[in-house]
């Protein structure tokens, strides 16, 4: 199967031509085909971060070869693999930052281990795998490559895959681990907006957080603009997910929370 687009997600920044390199060897390879560059701006190495940014945008992408690199074992005994789903295909290092946007698009069907020399650059980097092995992968399956054709398939219970503790919802609070951080400082949690009814909290009502063994008074509301200036608010996030959130500012560093840090959070009534 050809595809149009090729998504691209990683941690590398734009300060470097770390980028720009990758995209040049996709054009070498795939030269119709377009790249949509999704983030490069994941805290560096964060590969739970680099997941869920993955996993929140692929419902609003074309379907896609989603090529994503967030890889701080790459040179390492690691895999990189390819993953189809019935929404497009994904590859990467295998270490939990793709299976979450598998998910997403259907399901993890088939995975492969990306080893053959022919769809990779002919000298491969220790430290450089994005040019080196996974643009080349990506760019070749965009062409029409089967995935199958890149290397010897892996059982799916094989890939690696970080866990996430179900929330707890009940009437008047819901407990949840913190999922991640954005450039605003909002903080995003294992729970879904559905929880804020299940729970009983409404618009306009007075909670206590709880998070790192510290409370802080916060309202529940719909948009940052429910409340004041600088204060906290519990909300649905675009992703559908539960968020805290400062209007005006950044309820991480309010509350403490530092990237990489996944506490427990606790959302009572007042």
């Amino acid at each position: 199967m050809r595809y149009e687009w090729i998504s691209f997600t990683t941690d590398y920044g734009l300060d470097d031509p770390f980028v720009g390199i990758c995209h040049g060897v996709i054009a070498g390879i795939a030269g119709g085909v377009r790249v949509i560059d999704l983030s490069h701006g994941v805290p560096r190495g964060d590969i739970r971060r680099g997941a869920h940014v993955l996993a929140q945008s692929v419902p609003y992408l074309p379907a896609a070869v989603h090529l994503a690199v967030v890889d701080p074992d790459v040179g390492t005994s690691r895999r990189g693999v390819v993953i189809e789903a019935p929404g497009g295909v994904l590859v990467g290092p295998d270490n939990g930052l793709l299976l979450p946007a598998a998910d997403v698009l259907g399901g993890a069907m088939r995975a492969y281990e990306l080893t053959s020399a022919q769809y990779r650059l002919d000298q491969v980097s220790a430290t450089f795998h994005g040019r080196d092995v996974f643009a080349p992968a990506a760019a070749h399956l965009a062409t029409g490559v089967a995935p199958a054709d890149l290397g010897p398939p892996v059982t799916l219970p094989m890939l690696d895959r970080f866990a996430t503790p179900a929330p707890s919802v009940r009437p008047g609070a819901i407990t949840a681990e913190v999922l991640s951080v954005d450039r605003f400082g909002n903080i995003q949690l294992a729970a879904s907006s559905g929880s804020l009814s299940d729970a009983g909290f409404a618009d306009g009502e007075p909670v206590t957080v709880r998070l790192s063994e510290r409370r802080y008074e916060g309202v529940v509301g719909s948009t940052f603009a429910d409340v004041d200036n600088g204060e906290l608010i519990v909300l649905a996030d675009s992703a559908g997910l539960v968020a805290l959130a400062i209007n005006g500012g950044s309820a991480a560093a309010r509350l403490g929370l530092t990237r990489g840090h996944f506490p427990e959070c606790t959302i009572t009534t007042r």
